[in-house]
């Protein structure tokens, strides 16, 4: 059941060149998708039409079979959350118990039930210690804890992370793709836009931008077999992939697949 339906989208920023060109494509409801790409590929431009913060100069969006428009966009931005690569630029209140209190009120949820999805969500997050705090007195990852918190107190049920660990250290950052990939296996859907394959592996399908245009979208096994898309678009492949394309010995193949994908 398709959650996300998106067919030939274009969006421009100047008359010159198309950030968007003509982009279609469908994910199935509690799927993990990765977007791949270079800066200017297009895919944080794409994100941002998935959330109706820019409207697309054509083609069609539909999100749980309804479609986004001007009319539609405020309704929809309840099933739509989305962390940015710097959480600083979504923090609005004096605390952290206002930053995620923020979204709900923006949906006039009642002032009884938010407090509850305060308490919830923080304790969900592992930040409840932290409510009565100043965001800019927190840590990277745990402002990025806190942009989850909001985004999962609003009950949306599709999550973008806009290079969001692109600004962590490694330990913060395998702590949220490990938190991610639990609410991925709680049912919510993922799309995970990076530069790193490293995180694109764990993701149930990859999405390879270029130029505005998908060059490749398909499941995850598949498209790390194809070494030369990976080639074509100057992106790095693990080196235990690297070594596997390398090699005929299929046995040994099995093994370094399976290490890969427990990494």
């Amino acid at each position: 059941m398709s959650i996300i339906d998106v067919e030939q989208i274009s969006f421009a920023y100047s008359e010159e060149k198309r950030t968007l060109n003509q982009v279609s494509f469908t994910i199935e409801k509690g799927e993990w998708i990765a977007i791949l790409g270079h800066n200017g590929s297009g895919k944080s431009t794409l994100a941002k039409t998935l959330v109706g913060l820019l409207e697309p100069q054509s083609g069609e969006i539909r999100i749980d079979s309804i479609k986004l428009s001007e009319e539609t966009a405020f309704d929809l931005r309840k099933k739509v959350g989305i962390v940015f690569q710097n959480p600083d630029n979504q923090f609005v209140g004096v605390t952290v118990r206002d930053d995620i209190a923020f979204g709900m009120e923006n949906l006039c949820i009642p002032r009884d039930e938010m407090l509850k999805r305060i308490e919830f969500y923080a304790q969900k997050v592992g930040m409840e210690q932290y409510l009565d705090k100043q965001p800019s007195n927190l840590s990277g990852g745990q402002k990025q804890r806190v942009a989850i918190a909001g985004i999962l107190a609003m009950r949306s049920d599709i999550l973008i992370f806009d290079e969001a660990t692109s600004m962590l250290d490694p330990y913060t950052r395998n702590d949220l793709i490990r938190y991610i990939q639990s609410l991925n296996q709680e049912g919510f859907t993922i799309i995970m836009i990076t530069h790193d394959v490293n995180e694109a592996i764990l993701a149930d399908k990859i999405m390879i931008m270029k130029q505005g245009e998908i060059a490749a979208f398909d499941n995850t096994h598949t498209i790390l077999e194809k070494k030369e898309l990976f080639d074509e678009n100057h992106l790095e492949l693990p080196v235990a992939l690297e070594i596997a394309s390398l090699i005929e010995d299929i046995k040994l193949k099995e093994i370094l697949w399976e290490f890969v994908s427990t990494m």
